[in-house]
């Protein structure tokens, strides 16, 4: 005798009313084996698919739901969850099932990876669902039940980083091929002052990482002009080692410091770099200062091309006139310089 035998005879009385006993038996029975109890007595009652009336005694599922007082529906998702475990060979087939007749049945814990609460397999939805599960190597009705219930869904993923984490990669990999739910997830983050701050500082840290990574890579600098140099092999080197440490961080560790530092040490050297190359090549520095002036002019000339004087009356005062006059001698001297330069060439 095991030890729960021997804790039930030490707790049940002598004689125990038979309907008791009868209500515990079953108890005890469907605690174990759960919502087989229900599909084997659809299993053994309803007429397989191909059979004919005259052939069994078992009836359509319209019947059995009629006498259950319950949908055909529901009865044919009992029958159908019975189906998928007699392919893996959990339960016998139909076939071999005779009306009343009681069998061993499986675990209870292994009912719901063929049942389906709701009759969603048949759907667009569904068939989309479970395709996805195959493709992930699992059974399509758990992922069917999972999508039936949202709110347990969401219970878990509040509840479990890992979960989380999981649902987290699953948006990404959708948002990939999902135009519309890229558009709401952007709006949210737009909306979330938490979530709109963290992007941004996101997205500098990659600049940054972006810009270490472009030296390392290429070996190429800009001068403020655009023009393309190499970077010294010191500056590359250096680029390279920050490089491998922001790759060897952990995928939850935190990248900014490590790309701040990384950022300000290489853009320091760079402007190094850039400087003492510009001040080695003397038509180099003719270039630059070209393209300085020139920046200088465009920002100058946009801005007047930009001023309106339709109210001149209401906004006059002296001091403004006094300061283009002074202004436009500047721009003469500037003019003169240039003239002269171009009649010396």
């Amino acid at each position: 005798m095991d030890g729960q035998e021997a804790d039930a005879e030490s707790v049940v009385p002598a004689e125990v009313d038979e309907r008791i006993a009868r209500d515990a038996h079953e108890f005890g029975a469907y605690a174990r084996t759960g919502g087989w109890t229900f599909a084997l007595k659809v299993a053994r009652s309803v007429r397989p698919g191909g059979q004919g009336a005259g052939e069994t005694p078992k009836v359509s599922a319209k019947a059995f739901g009629a006498l259950a007082g319950c949908s055909p529906e529901r009865v044919m998702r009992f029958y159908k969850a019975w189906d998928l475990a007699a392919d893996d060979g959990v339960v016998p087939q139909f076939e071999a099932l005779a009306p009343g007749v009681d069998i061993e049945l499986p675990d209870a814990d292994v009912w719901l990876q063929y049942y389906v609460s709701r009759n969603s397999a048949g759907s667009v939805r569904g068939t989309a669902i479970s395709a996805a599960a195959e493709a992930e190597g699992i059974r399509p009705t758990k992922a069917l039940e999972v999508a039936e219930n949202p709110t347990a869904l969401r219970a878990a993923i509040l509840a479990d980083p890992s979960t989380a984490q999981a649902a987290r990669a699953a948006l990404l990999d959708r948002i990939k091929e999902d135009p519309a739910l890229q558009t709401e997830l952007a709006r949210d983050i737009a909306r979330t002052d938490v979530l709109k701050k963290a992007v941004a500082e996101e997205a500098k840290a990659a600049d940054r990482i972006g810009f270490v990574r472009q030296i390392a890579e290429q070996g190429e600098l800009k001068t403020p002009a655009g023009e393309k140099l190499a970077a010294p092999a010191d500056l590359r080197e250096e680029a390279e080692r920050h490089l491998s440490l922001l790759d060897e961080l952990d995928g939850d560790e935190e990248s900014g410091e490590w790309a701040t530092e990384a950022y300000d040490t290489v853009k320091n050297l760079a402007t190094e770099a850039v400087q003492e190359a510009v001040a080695r090549d003397p038509e180099l520095r003719v270039r630059e200062r070209r393209s300085k002036f020139y920046s200088s002019l465009d920002k100058a000339t946009k801005v007047f091309e930009e001023l309106t004087l339709d109210d001149a009356d209401d906004i006059y005062e002296d001091d403004m006139v006094q300061r283009l006059e002074d202004l436009q001698e500047a721009i003469g001297a500037c003019i003169e310089a240039l003239r002269k330069a171009a009649d010396g060439q």
